[in-house]
Parts: C-alpha cells; sequence; structure tokens
C-alpha cells in the first residue's frame, strides 16, 4: 500500500507546483499572455493568463531531479521525459491561438418569435455565438427577411491546427514512448508482442485528447486528473510496486498543486500546454506500470465526453454546445456544479475500477 514515504513526495509535488505555478502566472501576467475564451458564458474569463501548465512541468521536473535514481525511479524518469515533450508540442499550439482567425457574431433574439439557426432554437432574449457555417448561412437569410437578431459583441477566434495536423502532432509526441526500449509487451497477463506499440501510441492520443477537451472549466482537467492518478497509484503499487505507482503520485501532486490556482475562479489556466502534458504523462504512466486497463477506467469521464463529442460531430446526436460540459452549462447548471459532478463520476469510476481488480 502507498506509505509515508509516497504521501511525503506527494505532499511535496503539491507544494513545488503550486510555487512554480505562482510564478509562471506572474511571468505570463508580465509577458500579457492570456486566454479570450470563444464560449459567451466564460467571456468574464478573458484576461486570465493561459499555458499555465509551464507550472505543472516544472514541479516533475523538480520531482524527478530530486528523486532521481535510475532502479528505484526509471519510470518516473521517462514519465517525466514525455510530460516535458508533450508540453513543448502543447506550447506550439497555444502559441498559435494569439493569432485570431475571425471575428464571430454572438447575437441576442430581441423579437416576439423563436428564430431558427444553424443547431439552435433561440428563443425572445435568448442569446448565441454565430459560429457553424449553417449558423452564418442562416443569420443572412434571417436578416434580409428582417427578423430581429441584434449583435451584442464579436468574439476574436484564434487560429488552430486542424483535427489532423492535431492528432499528427499527437503521434509524433506519442512515438517518444518508443525510443527508450522500456515499453512492457503485455496487458494484465496477456503477451501481446510489438503490438504494444501500436496500442501505446493509440492510448497516449486519445488521453491527451479526452483531457484536451475536458479541459474547459476551472479545476475540470486538474481535478480529473488528481483523482484518477491517485486511484491508478493505488492500483500500480499493489499490483507491481512502488517504482510504477511513483509516476501517478507525482502526477496527482502536481494536479492537486496547480489547482491551488486554477480552481473555481480559476486565477490561471494550463492551456494545451498543460493538457497535453498530463494527457501524455498520465497514459505513459499507465503503460509502464502495467496499469492500462485500470486507468483506462479511472479516465472513464473524458473518455465518455469524447466519445459524446465524435457522436456531435457525425451527426448522430446533436448538441446545442460543444462539449457536454459546455452543453450542461448552456441549460443552466452552473460550472461549479458540473466540475463537481465530473469529479463525483471520476471517483465513482475509480471505485468501481478498484473494485473489480479486487483492491477493495
Amino acid at each position: 500500500m502507498i506509505g509515508q514515504v509516497d504521501i511525503l513526495i506527494f505532499l511535496i509535488t503539491i507544494i513545488a507546483t503550486a510555487i512554480f505555478t505562482s510564478v509562471v502566472r506572474r511571468e505570463l501576467l508580465v509577458a500579457d499572455i492570456r486566454d479570450n475564451p470563444i464560449i459567451s458564458e466564460h467571456r468574464q474569463k478573458s484576461g486570465t493568463p493561459t499555458m499555465g501548465g509551464f507550472g505543472i512541468i516544472l514541479g516533475v521536473l523538480l520531482m524527478a531531479l530530486f528523486l532521481f535514481d535510475w532502479h528505484s525511479s526509471s519510470y518516473l524518469l521517462i514519465t517525466v521525459f514525455m510530460i516535458v515533450v508533450a508540453g513543448l508540442f502543447g506550447m506550439f499550439d497555444d502559441l498559435l491561438g494569439f493569432k485570431v482567425k475571425e471575428y464571430q457574431k454572438v447575437v441576442r433574439n430581441d423579437g416576439t418569435e423563436p428564430v431558427h439557426i444553424g443547431l439552435l432554437t433561440l428563443e425572445p432574449g435568448e442569446e448565441a455565438r454565430i459560429a457553424s457555417p449553417k449558423a452564418k448561412k442562416d443569420y443572412n437569410k434571417i436578416v434580409e427577411q428582417e427578423h430581429k437578431l441584434t449583435v451584442i459583441d464579436e468574439i476574436p477566434i484564434k487560429s488552430e491546427t486542424t483535427e489532423k495536423e492535431k492528432i499528427l502532432t499527437q503521434f509524433v509526441v506519442a512515438c517518444f514512448i518508443i525510443l527508450p526500449g522500456v515499453l512492457p509487451t503485455n496487458i494484465s497477463g496477456f503477451e501481446i508482442g510489438y503490438l504494444m506499440i501500436p496500442l501505446a501510441i493509440c492510448a497516449i492520443i486519445g488521453s491527451i485528447n479526452s483531457i484536451n477537451l475536458i479541459d474547459g472549466m476551472d479545476g475540470l482537467a486538474a481535478g480529473i486528473i488528481a483523482i484518477a492518478s491517485v486511484a491508478s497509484a493505488l492500483y500500480a503499487n499493489i499490483s507491481t510496486g512502488s517504482v510504477a505507482s511513483l509516476p501517478f503520485i507525482v502526477i496527482a501532486g502536481a494536479s492537486v498543486g496547480f489547482l491551488v490556482l486554477n480552481h473555481y475562479p480559476a486565477k490561471i489556466f494550463m492551456g494545451d500546454t498543460g493538457s497535453y502534458a498530463l494527457g501524455t504523462g498520465y497514459m505513459v504512466a499507465a503503460l509502464l506500470g502495467n496499469s492500462l486497463i485500470f486507468s483506462i477506467i479511472a479516465l472513464a469521464v473524458p473518455i465518455v465526453s469524447v466519445i459524446i463529442s465524435l457522436l456531435h460531430r457525425a451527426h448522430v446526436i446533436t448538441l446545442p454546445v460543444e462539449p457536454l460540459h459546455h452543453t450542461l452549462n448552456y441549460h443552466g447548471m452552473s460550472e461549479q456544479k458540473i466540475v463537481l459532478l465530473y469529479w463525483g463520476l471520476t471517483v465513482v469510476a475509480s471505485i468501481v475500477a478498484l473494485f473489480i481488480f479486487g483492491i477493495i
């Protein structure tokens, strides 16, 4: 089981990451590196420093140096190496986001009848962002027909890499796990040989996308990773040993440390720098520690969120706002309640995984 030394490492990581995040926040403010949310309900967060994932990266780097011993911390060193690589790739996505691609209109229905625009039906007094090509086309028709849609804001939309470019970038990140030659060749006792390489790459890509997509509300992604990592550390410690649980303990500590400034109302956002780093680090720790299946179950909430978004994009289901947590917010659930709900569901998923694998 997790011992006193592990708890001490966890606490030191929290303190170190919180300090680093505070320093990073100060430097980001000086450099005027700030977020500009496109979700109408989150416009009040405009100006919050982003790319705060550097605080997480510095926190885990310090712990890797502090605990440096190849025999007892090899999994941690490899995991931290992958976190740094992923964070750097995520940083380029963040930097690209400071270039404005277009300005999207936010409109309000000032008429007395509902107005259909895009996938939404705006009741009198309701607001919406004109984002999709269909919504833009509908808006032009509505204006020509003299419906009372009033433009109340214009939101700058950042430049982003395409979905194919993102996947290619994430593929390159995932391929770095092959270099050390440390991937196991079995999953829960089943020997799969070289098939582990494509499986590992797909798992890392999936984890990056899951954390990147769920990172849309204050403390949401960091809290989920912290909970799932604590559960994975418990499992890995019993099934494989302390060398396998150590990366999860450090990731959990870094996530909690980041939450010190990232909880609602957030004073800093992790950006793609942080979501790429955490998504990669979590899954690399799972692969090295032979806890892949367990860790996937513990990460069920963001994984399900990705699946729902994919169904929306494939037009199997329709969401007024993507991803699902923004839909819940759109329908009136407060951000704090959504975050607590998702954290609670992650606790449930982790307990279920611990029960399935006979840990409790």
